[in-house]
């Protein structure tokens, strides 16, 4: 490979939002997506098929952590203030990992409302500055693509399911999160959990106020996308209760 497409800087024009790579990645996403839900059984039913893709995916997990700690040491530009796994996402990567090389439920939890409500939106509205098909573009849409199909398939293929307790818990942890980002970034200069300011590139915060009030709007928007996440869940089980109820009478 060229080793421009490792580069920490860049002459091509950078990523562009919604542009023709994104969609194709999104669109790619989804596919793939589809793809474990439809083939969730058949997974389900084979104990070599299941450990295979739940040890695949924690190693595609590692693989690319360790990828973007290495590539920002060859590029000399690893730093306390942008490196550490510290974002929302990252923390989510590290916790799938030991989530499915350890089948925790506890770590589910917290994982399936901040990993996949994180990703989704990161994938979304990337905070990235790397074009297809430069290291960074690749690497950015794996990992969180991997996070959320761990979540999924640990949901789909090994039958855990969240609570409603889930969704407080993870709440409860985000905030202890964010009091750890708010330190690190006073003695780093770094903004992990956007908490010290916006984002660069267009994302959702744009439109939830001026620092310091976007954190609490951001607050909002979490629990009303973990229970937009829960509500299937919660729709399933009253319908299973009704068909219980229906079937006793």
């Amino acid at each position: 490979m060229s080793p421009s497409l490792f580069a920490y800087t860049i002459d091509e024009d950078p990523f562009h939002l919604f542009s023709t790579s994104h969609l194709v990645v999104l669109l790619l996403f989804v596919v793939l997506t589809a793809a474990l839900f439809v083939y969730r059984k058949k997974c389900r039913s084979s104990a070599r098929s299941r450990h295979t893709l739940r040890y695949t995916l924690a190693a595609t997990l590692l693989l690319t952590e360790i990828a973007f700690q290495l590539w920002h040491l060859w590029t000399e530009s690893w730093s306390l203030a942008y490196t550490l796994p510290l974002q929302l996402c990252s923390v989510s990567l590290l916790l799938a990992i030991i989530m499915l090389y350890t089948r925790s439920y506890t770590l589910y939890e917290l994982t399936f409302f901040a990993g996949i409500g994180g990703a989704a939106q990161a994938m979304l509205t990337p905070e990235l500055f790397y074009p297809f098909p430069h290291f960074r573009f690749i690497h950015f849409f794996l990992a969180h693509a991997a996070i959320i199909w761990a979540c999924l398939f640990m949901t789909w293929v090994e039958g855990y399911r969240p609570t409603l307790r889930s969704v407080w818990k993870t709440m409860g942890f985000l905030n202890v999160l964010l009091l750890v980002a708010l330190l690190v970034n006073h003695f780093t200069g770094g903004n992990y959990l956007f908490v010290s300011h916006k984002p660069e590139n267009p994302s959702l915060i744009d439109y939830l106020g001026e620092y310091p009030w976007y954190i609490l709007s951001l607050e909002g928007v979490a629990l009303a996308v973990f229970l937009l996440l829960y509500w299937p869940f919660a729709w399933g089980k009253k319908a299973i209760s009704s068909s219980s109820q229906e079937m006793s009478s």
